[in-house]
């Protein structure tokens, strides 16, 4: 059975494989490069969903300096924490703050 994933980031929708929809980013910048979220096999064997809610810090280059979990279940965060570690953004001025939102489902 495949399984597809959903990102929706201001307005962009990409369907890679695996399973998790991303809400609006809240931000100025743009997302210039996404890495999709792997559905742990855990979450996979206990049908587990949810949502993850993080803030990215965002370096004027556009490199994530930090992520932090805001919310959701362990399980899905790190997996989610993970895979926005690896985005890039359009460069700024300055740092910024990004507030991103995954939501995994199968």
């Amino acid at each position: 059975m495949r399984r597809c994933l959903g990102i929706t980031l201001l307005a962009i929708s990409v369907y890679p494989c695996v399973v998790a929809q991303e809400a609006p980013a809240t931000g100025t910048r743009t997302v210039a490069r996404r890495v999709a979220p792997a559905y742990p096999d855990l979450a996979r064997q206990s049908n587990l969903e949810g949502l993850v809610r993080l803030r990215v810090t965002v370096a004027p280059e556009g490199s994530v300096n930090a992520v932090e979990v805001l919310g959701g279940n362990p399980v899905l965060a790190k997996s989610a924490q993970d895979a926005v570690s690896a985005w890039r953004w359009t460069p700024a001025a300055h740092e910024t703050k990004e507030i991103v939102e995954l939501r995994f489902h199968h």
